[in-house]
């Protein structure tokens, strides 16, 4: 089995982590386990495991002593911890974090979830306006037949609305 990091030696560490149920495994060789520092518990780097190997690395190519102006928190602040202060971090960082980000989630900005009774309100909601302007354009084109089935479509979404 090659190293997570390196990719070229032999892993000879292996290390695994349950966080929220979940088991992360992580294999390292020698080098690059004496280089993360996990001999030596005190200065083992948990965010750079949890975060993608790496990752506070990768916020260290920026500007080494850069610092959030709103809570004074750091880049070595945040490869000890593996958090950021705060909201504010975000834009400070930026430049490093946005290719950590895109790397762990399935994108950078957040969706969110809405419950489903919500949903379906959503789409009868989106459905009505694109039946309101079809039969708009129906009724300016004289299409009367076509502006009449719409209007059928619309009295039924109504009534399905109401239930």
């Amino acid at each position: 089995m090659t190293c997570d990091v390196c990719k070229t030696n032999q892993a000879t560490v292996f290390l695994t982590q349950i966080v929220d149920g979940k088991m992360q495994k992580v294999n390292l060789c020698e080098a690059c386990s004496k280089e993360k520092g996990v001999t030596d518990p005190t200065g083992f780097a948990l965010a750079d495991l949890l975060l993608g190997l790496g990752a506070a690395q990768e916020i260290e190519k920026g500007s080494g002593s850069q610092k959030c102006t709103i809570c004074g928190f750091s880049q070595a602040d945040f490869k000890k911890t593996g958090r950021l202060g705060c909201a504010h971090c975000y834009e400070t960082f930026e430049e490093g974090l946005s290719s950590l980000l895109k790397a762990m989630h399935k994108g950078t900005s957040h969706i969110g979830k809405i419950p489903s009774r919500l949903a379906k309100t959503l789409q009868l909601d989106a459905e009505m306006k694109t039946l309101q302007k079809d039969l708009e354009r129906a009724v300016a084109e004289e299409n009367y037949e076509s502006a009449a089935e719409i209007r059928d479509k619309i009295k039924q979404i109504e009534t399905k609305h109401e239930v």
